[in-house]
């Protein structure tokens, strides 16, 4: 080969480096301009614009993907995200992913949907099967423990004479997650009126108080890039609970009525109504090999063993699932990976 030959090659190889290098620093630029907040998530990263002249509240979608820059508006049947009246009326739910759409719900669980938690206590998975998991009285079981993510309940319960095995109900729930700890539960009453508050919430062990008026919503202050609200769904012992980025949960309180503990023959004290929740979570990210006693229900390859097409199909693993306490996120099963503040608890 010639030297101008030779050099020629050397020019064009030259150019070609230039090229790509500009390429590569032209994408960086675009990825830097665009980047997207670690938490935000899609179906609910948008701007409130100003409602329609019939009261609509109206949205501008700011996600990434096909929805990005559309506008929504919530239907004449549910003009609001957060209705005045919760009990008779539908709020207006807004997801700006892939759906790209606004829809109306009732703003409490749905304990016959994926994800729910009620009743003494039965549970619907991720895989739509329905199972009851009785733990213990006194006991405090995982429900989810993944990397990022630990939710434990305690059981209340009662055993009456002749029974060989507690009746049991969830009465608080500790969600864990980065270095903060929140908890909500059911206070003990010994009368039932649904006029009292009987929802307890506390951030970090101290507890807060979420507002009856305006947004009706509290939100972390010192929860890092993640954002966490907890906003009321009904005047009194109705939650909806966000974690970005990991959870959502409705959240109701209940207590066992007089007609229901003599059909079930609870058997229960004069002096205690029971107070409970009955919850439904939707998860977000979780891993392959996400555990709990509900969270492995969502498990890519999961296959129930409880018995079907009957009354009450039972799930074991009490063994694998018992914490020494609400805030412990260490069990057999257990895989969190998060940095609790326990000090703070």
């Amino acid at each position: 080969m010639d030297g101008r030959r030779y050099s020629f090659l050397l020019v064009a190889l030259a150019l070609v480096f230039i090229s790509m290098g500009a390429s590569l620093a032209q994408g960086q630029g675009k990825a830097g301009n665009n980047k997207k907040a670690p938490y935000d998530a899609a179906s609910t990263h948008y701007e409130v614009l100003k409602p329609s002249k019939k009261g609509q509240e109206k949205f501008l979608c700011l996600a990434r993907g096909a929805c990005n820059g559309k506008h929504l508006t919530c239907p004449s049947q549910c003009p609001e995200r957060k209705p005045k009246k919760n009990k008779k009326n539908k709020g207006c739910f807004v997801d700006c992913s892939s759906k790209c759409e606004v829809t109306c719900k009732w703003r409490k669980p749905h304990c016959n949907g994926y994800g729910s938690l009620c009743y003494d206590p039965r549970f619907v998975g991720g895989d739509g099967v329905m199972f009851y998991f009785h733990g213990a009285k006194g006991g405090n079981f995982a429900i989810v423990s993944d990397d990022n993510l630990q939710i434990n309940a305690h059981f209340i319960g009662t055993r009456p004479q002749g029974r060989t095995r507690d009746y049991t109900w969830v009465q608080a729930l500790a969600v864990m997650f980065d270095r903060h700890t929140l908890v909500l539960a059911a206070k003990r009453v010994s009368q039932w009126d649904d006029s009292f508050e009987a929802l307890i919430v506390r951030w970090d062990g101290v507890e807060v108080n979420v507002p009856t008026d305006g947004d009706a919503e509290w939100r972390a202050t010192d929860s890092d890039e993640r954002e966490v609200v907890i906003e009321r769904t009904d005047e009194t012992n109705g939650v909806k609970v966000t974690v970005a980025g990991l959870v959502e949960l409705n959240v109701k309180v209940r207590a066992i009525g007089e007609e229901e503990n003599k059909v079930h023959n609870y058997q229960l004290p004069a002096n205690d109504a029971f107070a409970h929740l009955e919850t439904q979570f939707k998860f977000t990210n979780l891993t392959d090999l996400v555990e709990g006693v509900l969270g492995k229900t969502y498990q890519p390859d999961y296959i129930s063993p409880v018995k079907r097409g009957v009354p009450m199909p039972m799930m074991g693993g009490e063994d694998k699932y018992q914490t020494p306490s609400l805030y412990s996120p260490v069990c057999k099963a257990c895989k969190f990976k998060g940095q609790v503040d326990f000090a703070s608890i």
